[in-house]
This record gives C-alpha cells, structure tokens and sequence, in this order.
C-alpha cells in the first residue's frame, strides 16, 4: 500500500518533508533505551503509519499522533492536557473549544497550528471513509481564531471533547498534496508525538525512535520504542518469560509460574475490564440458527447453558469474575445497575443445566432425530460455529469449553477460529453463526452499552464488530443517543437503567466474564512501572488505549 501522490514535483515535497524528520541525530542502538512492546499481532509487518486505515500499524495512534487531550478512564475521564492546554464547551452543549500550546512543531519542524486541526476535521468530511472513530457524527463544522480550535456539534453532547480527542490529527503541508489519503502508506511519517522517526524497518521487526520536535521532549526518557513481529500467543510466551519484551499486554497461561517465576523482574498487574460475551447474530443465514437466535428463550437456555466460572478458572487462569448480568453491565460499573432488573434475570445468567434443558423443551426445541442435539420448534437443524481469532488462546479455549458445554444441554455448536480478519469481515458482513468478543471499558457504561448495542454502529464499510449481533431497537438507540444530553449524574442514571432494562429482558448477547485488562511488565531496564500501588491509569500497550502514551512518559531507562 505505497502513497498515490498527484505529480512527480508533488511526490518530491512529500518525501522531502518526510525526510527531514529523519534528519535529527540519533544515538546509537547500544547507547539508547530502547523500549521494547507488542501492540498488536503481526504474521508479518507492512510499513504503514496512516492513522486512517485499520491497516496502519499499532504504534501510530499516540505515538506518532498525539492527542489533544488524554481522558483518563481509570479516574473518571479526567483530563490530561496533551497538545491542547485547555478546553471548554458552550452551555447548551452544542460548541467545544481547544486551545493548543504555544510554539507546537511536526516532527519536520513545521508549526503545528489551528489550522492543521481543522484541517484534518474537514478532510475526514470530505472522506469519510477515513472517519476510523466516528467524529464526522458528532461535528458539523470547525473554524479557528488563533491557537483556538472552535467545533460546532450536530447535537448537544456532553462528550464531545471525549470524542473529538481520538482522531488523530495531521499535518496539512503533507497530507493536501496526498491525491488519495486512503491508499497512502505513510511510510516516514510527520506527527506530533514523542516517536516519529522509523529508524528501521523489516517485515520481522521495526523502531520508532524520538521525535525531534517533540514538544514535551524534557519529559521523555525512553529514546525508541522497538516492535518485534509476533505472530500469537505462543510466539509471544516464549520471549516473555526470556525477558526479550520489556511491556505486553497478552493472554499469558498461569502467569505466576510460567512468566513471574522466570524471573523476580517479571510483573504483571491486572485491573478490572470490560464484557466478554458470545454474540449471536440475528442474521445468521443458517435458517436452523437463524430461528433459534430469534428465539428469546433459546437465548436464556445458551446463557444458562454456559459455566461462567469454570470458563475464569481454566481459559483465563482465575483472572476475572463471572457476569451475571443480562445487559452485560458487570462488576466494574456496578453503582449504575439497577437491582431490580439485575435481580429479575440473573438467573438467566446463571450456570444451570437442567433449567436449560427444560426452558428448550418448553419453547419447542427437541431432539427429533435421536442425535442427541435439538432441532428448531419448526424441525430445523441447528449446527453454529462459534469463531474466535486464531492465537488468542484464551479466547480459543473460552469457546472450547463453551461449545462443549452447549452440548451437554443438547446445542449442537462447533468451534473455529479463523485468522482475525476473516473473524472481524464475518462479524461485520453478518455471516457468521455465534462469535466470542471483548468490548471497550469506558469511565462509564455507555462506552460498552454504545458500541456494544447501538445499532447506528451497525452500518457502514469498517464499523467495529461489537454491535455486529444485527439486533435493533429504536427505543434502545434513542437513550443510548440521550445519555450525553446532559451531564447530570441522576439524570444518566435514569437513562442507565432503561437502557439496562431493554437489553436484559431481550437477553441480546450472552455475557460471560468481567475480565481483567492483561499488563506485564519488565523491570529489569526500566522504572516507573504503573501497578495496583500506583494505579496511575490503564496500563495496556494496545492502540487507542491513550494513556499508554503518559505510561512511556514515566518510565525512565535504569543506569
């Protein structure tokens, strides 16, 4: 995917510009600190930095685009001031204000200015393809005055600084002269992040080294990040426990014996997370499947079909906790459940197979053939394979145990685990049967509720997978689009509790954990480690996680 540039004597000052990021010295591999992490899995690593493409490679976002703004979720939401020194909204909700540092630069030394913030707003509204987060929902126009960026709302949201501050903003001296941002590699990158210099490259591994510009360069210790290509798990395991990996945020099998025995500067820390569930699609084009999907009372017989604590102690090693709740809230964010409707359909959400088997006999699911599996009320054949990407082993054994577990109540389903992509395309061209997913953790339920149920998310090419269940509900849509009309606490609590109430009583997915975010790290060439002792923010390594940027600039390299 190489950039597509209109002419000869633009390609030229596109390069020139790039280039001249790359200018500044850099210290010898042996004489730096070099950082080593796994953001992503990778078969094999293609150079890509546009922050557009779900291609891009897992260190663009926050490292080589800085946000204006870090909202840090462990507490709140609350606001770390990043290329931005401030923000406001208007009272009625319907305008923000950003206003940037003083003396800000791209890593070419170009300023970084309004401008180029309104100018990325505007190129995602001219291509919205390229709207990877969803601000083009949210502004209808942007003008600056100044260092001020002013965003006009389409709708009065009490989140829209939350939102606007996951794009990733651009130079406009670089990317107007990209005839088409879409197919554009990026390959040497101009950014305003602490690390912006690809100072080497290969399919198998790459480094990301300081930016010269960097605006907050006296905070940053930590000279290069170095990226290793890890294919899975597996792969992963071993050079974890051989100390080859400095931060990883991976499924590690009974970490205390195969990853902190190794070795007294193996840590790990595990805060509390999101949902994990199964999700059913309601377009399942299997017509057997399809009818029992469709069927609220099948649904209560799989959740009740599913041994929650069972799936913990042996697919994740103890680590994390059963959900019992219908609308998948969990235990994270359990001061905004409502008791009453968490009361009314636990048991729903229990482990119980004799009330599995008996709420299909009820509803007309039977064993017609002798097969030992039932058929639909309508005598139709029921086969779901339930997908999980291929190397998250975790995820893999969790729909072992699973489809092992719907049979012993008579559900004939069948495991598969495809390469992530082939996973991901299936969820969202609604192809697939049964899929096991995480959600996002937000500072409040909405995240997981929006993303998870809103079904705006479920249209459009590259929309996340996890509202790829093809359910709707206007009722459900129009409080989960109320929540951000205001920023009264009691108010969203009662917008909390209905949006609770229509998810668990169509029992719409089938939640199974409240997982624990997975965050090891290596002591041995770095301090400054966040822990449960210093519990500064979310821990993990991966994209889009932002406060990952605020861990890097804790660390400092030992002596």
């Amino acid at each position: 995917m190489l950039a597509n540039i209109k002419k000869t004597h633009l390609a030229m000052a596109v390069i020139a510009a790039a280039a001249s990021a790359l200018t500044a010295p850099v210290v010898s591999a042996a004489e730096r600190s070099e950082l080593t992490i796994v953001p992503q899995f990778y078969p094999t690593m293609v150079r890509n930095f546009n922050p557009f493409l779900d291609t891009s490679l897992h260190t663009t976002t926050e490292f080589i685009y800085e946000p204006l703004v870090i909202f840090n979720q462990m507490h709140g939401n609350e606001p770390v001031m990043r290329l931005a020194k401030d923000y406001y909204m208007s009272d009625d909700l319907m305008q923000v204000t950003f206003e940037l540092r003083d003396g800000l630069k791209w890593s070419d030394g170009e300023a970084l200015t309004a401008e180029d913030i309104a100018y990325t707003i505007e190129l995602l509204q001219k291509q919205p393809e390229l709207d990877r987060t969803g601000v083009n929902k949210w502004v209808k126009s942007v003008k600056t005055k100044g260092n001020k960026v002013i965003f006009t709302l389409t709708e009065a949201t009490s989140n829209a600084p939350f939102e606007i501050t996951k794009v990733s903003f651009v130079p406009k001296h670089i990317w107007s002269k990209v005839e088409n941002p879409a197919s554009f590699a990026n390959e040497n990158p101009v950014g305003s992040g602490a690390f912006t210099a690809i100072d080497t490259f290969t399919p198998q591994l790459y480094t990301q080294c300081q930016n010269p510009n960097y605006w907050d360069k006296d905070n940053l210790d930590v000279d290069c990040l170095r990226m290793p290509q890890i294919a899975g798990n597996d792969q992963l395991l071993a050079k974890v426990i051989n100390s080859e990996l400095d931060w990883t945020s991976s499924f590690i099998p009974d970490i205390d014996s195969t990853y902190a025995a190794a070795n007294p500067n193996h840590k790990y820390w595990y805060p509390a997370a999101g949902t994990q569930s199964f999700l059913v699609n309601y377009k399942s084009p299997n017509n057997g499947n399809n009818e029992a999907i469709n069927n609220v009372d099948f649904r209560r017989a799989f959740s009740m079909a599913i041994d929650r604590q069972t799936i913990i102690d042996i697919a994740f090693y103890g680590n994390g906790s059963p959900n019992h709740y219908a609308s998948g809230l969990g235990d994270a964010h359990k001061s905004w459940s409502d008791p009453s409707v968490y009361n009314k359909y636990k048991d729903f959400n229990t482990y119980n197979v004799d009330n599995a088997k008996a709420l299909l006999k009820k509803a007309g699911f039977k064993d017609t053939n002798g097969d030992g599996f039932v058929e639909t009320p309508s005598g139709e054949k029921i086969v779901f394979d339930i997908i999980s990407p291929n190397g998250w082993t975790d995820f893999n054994n969790t729909v072992q145990l699973g489809v092992e577990q719907l049979q012993d109540v008579g559900i004939n389903a069948r495991a598969r685990t495809p390469d992530f992509a082939v996973y991901n395309k299936a969820m969202q061209d609604g192809t697939y049967d049964v899929a096991y997913t995480n959600y996002f953790l937000g500072a409040d339920p909405h995240t997981y509720w929006n993303d998870g149920y809103n079904s705006a998310l479920q249209e459009g090419e590259g929309k996340p997978r996890f509202a790829m269940h093809h359910f709707k509900s206007a009722q459900l849509d129009k409080l989960l689009n109320s929540f951000y009309k205001t920023a009264d606490r009691d108010e969203q609590l009662e917008i909390a509790h209905n949006i609770q109430k229509i998810i668990a009583e169509n029992q719409i997915t089938i939640p199974v954990t409240t997982g624990a975010f997975n965050f090891q790290y290596n002591t041995t060439r770095f301090d400054g480690w966040w822990n449960e002792n210093n519990p500064k923010g979310r821990p993990m390594v991966w994209a889009g996680v932002q406060e990952r940027l605020l861990q890097v600039l804790d660390l400092k390299p030992k002596a």
